[in-house]
């Protein structure tokens, strides 16, 4: 076979030129990056080859274009010291509540069943009836430590937020531990009637406080950070967490087996445990924005906390009356669902249906704001001043939000039409 000169001359120079590349190539260190690694491909072709033959541009590396940094970004040190200048301001503002009762001390003794027989009985029938059963009787009293919470400090002169389940105890005395060790007796001022909120006081003065901040504005994600006497034995324990949900409504129970519904209150993933009830939540401002009171038992990091903003109300009322009000408007009610509606055969399945659920009694209570301002058995309160009432929305939630003596609006169903009626709201009795 021929071979034409131009050709084989042309094989000769290619193989030649493959080598070297292929040779230079395995010279060099292979790099972890495949970025970095094709750059020297790049590198090492653009020295090979005659400038005259292939345009420098081919080769030229493009400058790559840095990510932006978000605005919002800042190390990690930086967030973790602003936790502990946090906790470090607040942690003498925040106490230990211990609760002590005087309780019966039993003694143990004998009896002989059978120390009343006849003496002739008790020897004939001999060790038959020379046994003793224990018996208990009651000798005097003794004061113990029957549970604890927490507490926290908003004004100077040892004025203490607390929850309400922590101090409900009449029969009981409460005292207060400062984060220094130091101790007070506590006076329990108020209760609010219809949430687990309460206010109590210790005489001392110029105390630590914590700031109360705006629940309105919290945000799902937010860092939040729980200081609480965990367990009732360990002191201002800290846990830092994200608040997991909001407008939650839960049933909570205490130890002595009472049963409430908390509405519209905080979820959060910072571990609370018992003991931490009355302790505040607090943001990354080191702000108040909840009141820790109860977990989900059973779960992970399940905790939730009543929104400070409802705390401001009732002292509000206590600094205003005296005691801690709450808004009444004087009905029996159904909250209205699908269930609800296709039962009872109403035109809508929201709202507030009022009703006694019996012949016997009334749904509007006598003298109450209801009955003065005209609402009837039967209406169905539709908006609570433009607030639609549903099952997750209930009038009890909404009602929370408001005072005593503030006017409100109200969009009824009567009879398939709807109206509005005007309502001053009353103070809630003692007795309801």
């Amino acid at each position: 076979m021929k071979f034409n000169t131009k050709f084989l001359i042309s094989v000769i120079i290619l193989s030649s030129l493959v080598g070297a590349v292929v040779g230079v190539l395995f010279s060099h260190q292979i790099a972890y990056s495949s970025s970095n690694f094709t750059a020297s491909i790049f590198d090492n072709l653009k020295n090979l080859i005659p400038k005259n033959l292939i345009p420098q541009n081919w080769f030229e590396k493009a400058t790559p274009t840095p990510a932006p940094t978000p605005a919002f970004y800042e190390p990690d040190l930086a967030y973790e010291q602003r936790i502990i200048d946090i906790v470090e301001q607040s942690a003498n503002a925040v106490v230990s509540i211990i609760v002590s009762k005087d309780v019966p001390i039993f003694e143990q003794y004998y009896t002989n069943p059978f120390g009343n027989l006849p003496q002739d009985w008790q020897e004939f029938f001999g060790p038959f009836f020379q046994f003793n059963i224990p018996q208990y009787r009651q000798k005097g009293t003794e004061k113990k430590e029957i549970g604890g919470g927490t507490g926290f400090i908003i004004s100077s002169d040892g004025l203490i937020l607390t929850n309400k389940h922590v101090v409900n105890d009449k029969d009981a005395s409460y005292t207060v531990y400062l984060n220094n060790g130091t101790k007070y007796d506590a006076k329990v001022l108020a209760l609010d009637p219809i949430d687990d909120i309460a206010l109590i006081k210790i005489e001392a003065q110029n105390l630590k406080t914590l700031k109360l901040g705006d629940s309105d504005g919290i945000k799902v994600g937010q860092t939040v950070i729980a200081i609480g006497n965990a367990l009732g034995e360990f002191r201002n324990t800290v846990s830092v967490g994200v608040v997991s949900g909001l407008s939650r409504s839960v049933m909570a129970s205490d130890a002595y087996g009472n049963i409430e519904s908390i509405d519209n209150v905080i979820q959060t993933d910072a571990a609370i445990n018992l003991g931490n009830s009355g302790g505040p939540l607090i943001n990354l401002k080191g702000e108040v924005i909840g009141i820790n009171t109860a977990i989900a038992s059973g779960a992970e990091n399940i905790g939730f906390a009543i929104p400070i903003n409802r705390a401001k109300k009732a002292l509000e009322s206590y600094q205003k009356f005296g005691k801690i009000t709450a808004p009444f408007i004087g009905i029996k009610y159904t909250i209205v669902n699908s269930a609800i509606q296709k039962q009872n055969n109403l035109s809508v399945d929201y709202g507030a249906w009022i009703n006694s659920g019996s012949s016997k009694e009334s749904a509007i209570i006598s003298g109450s704001p209801a009955e003065k301002a005209g609402l009837k058995e039967g209406d169905i309160i539709l908006e609570f001043n433009g607030e639609k009432i549903t099952a997750t929305n209930t009038l009890t939630a909404i009602l929370k939000k408001y005072k005593v003596g503030d006017k409100v609006n109200l969009k009824v169903l009567r009879d398939k039409q709807e109206i509005n009626i005007e309502l001053i709201l009353g103070e809630r009795p003692d007795n309801f």
